[in-house]
């Protein structure tokens, strides 16, 4: 029987309700912590519990929490102001990408590269399947995605052992995989991995590719059947916002609506609207984006309240789900 994994326990996916497909909740990665960039430190666990009340306010139901233990993971904290607040949430076994490691690994007495580099991939493996089937963080609280990522344009030697690992990892366990793509570069460099490797990409979601809006390389991307998280919403410093709906229409045309789903990303204290920096908040998708893009997709035809259900309920069902 398929099932989601989530911080409280596995759940029947029908239970799942509206879904967010990528974000972070709280977290304090090491490399930003080191450096000072508090931005990036979500480290009040009241301001982010705030932030997943709003979220249910907002008739939200489940988040998949994209925090890896190279970003600052705490599982502890995460389930215990998911369950005040009443949202489930999905945490995350692997890891995030090779810019990341320059910080330090507490647990191991190094850097996250070091202790990597130190690492056979049947070792990292191991490692990913004890998050999945064991605990995270000294922990019983299991993962229910397994993890890896690439740079821009890049994909370093260790990136690429720890991709491996991760699908031997997803391999043992069944679990769903989720990768980061920065800024939307060196999808098709993974997925050729994956089939390098005999793992069906529909068991893949891939991060940010509506950081990089090429029409193109989305239709190949949708083509071998993984899932996309659109989760660039209000990084209009990147484009205007008119163009991820374009994106998402244009994979719906080539029909492949069943692929799609929506997240928020927000990793930074101003994005949030609970951290007194005066950001959009976690209530922003359900609440102004959506009624944005139902308009939108009627205008061009199509049936947006039906599109956003697949995208928020449906897709993720699927998605998330560990496989026999």
């Amino acid at each position: 029987m398929a099932f989601v994994r989530t911080v409280s326990g596995d759940i029947d996916p029908g239970a799942m309700g509206v879904t967010y497909a990528h974000d972070h909740i709280y977290c304090v990665p090491q490399l930003w912590k080191q450096k000072g960039d508090v931005d990036l430190l979500l480290d009040s666990p009241e301001a982010s519990q705030a932030e997943l009340e709003l979220f249910a306010k907002a008739g939200g139901r489940t988040i998949y929490d994209a925090t890896a233990i190279d970003y600052g993971r705490d599982v502890g904290v995460v389930k215990r102001i998911a369950e005040a607040a009443g949202v489930q949430v999905i945490a995350t076994a692997g890891f995030n990408k090779a810019i990341m490691w320059p910080g330090t690994f507490a647990a191991k007495g190094a850097t996250f590269a070091n202790w990597i580099a130190a690492q056979s991939r049947r070792a990292l493996a191991d490692h990913v399947v004890a998050e999945v089937t064991e605990g995270m963080d000294g922990t019983d609280i299991r993962g229910g995605v397994v993890k890896f990522g690439t740079g821009y344009n890049t994909m370093t030697e260790s990136e690429v052992k720890v991709l491996l690992a991760v699908l031997d990892a997803h391999k043992e366990t069944g679990a769903p995989v989720h990768s980061h793509t920065e800024l939307g570069t060196m999808a098709l460099e993974q997925l050729d991995l994956l089939r390098q490797e005999g793992v069906d990409p529909a068991r893949l979601t891939i991060a940010h590719l509506d950081r990089n809006p090429d029409r193109w390389l989305h239709r190949k991307v949708a083509e071998t059947g993984a899932f996309f998280s659109f989760d660039g919403i209000t990084r209009v410093k990147y484009y205007p916002e008119d163009v991820r709906t374009r994106c998402i229409l244009d994979l719906v045309r080539w029909g492949h609506e069943d692929q799609v789903m929506v997240g928020g990303d927000i990793a930074r204290r101003t994005m949030f609207a609970s951290y007194g920096e005066g950001g959009l908040g976690m209530g922003f998708i359900l609440e102004k984006w959506v009624p944005r893009f139902i308009e939108e997709a009627g205008e061009a035809g199509f049936d947006g309240k039906k599109l956003i259900r697949k995208f928020m309920v449906e897709n993720p069902q699927r998605a998330f789900a560990f496989s026999g």
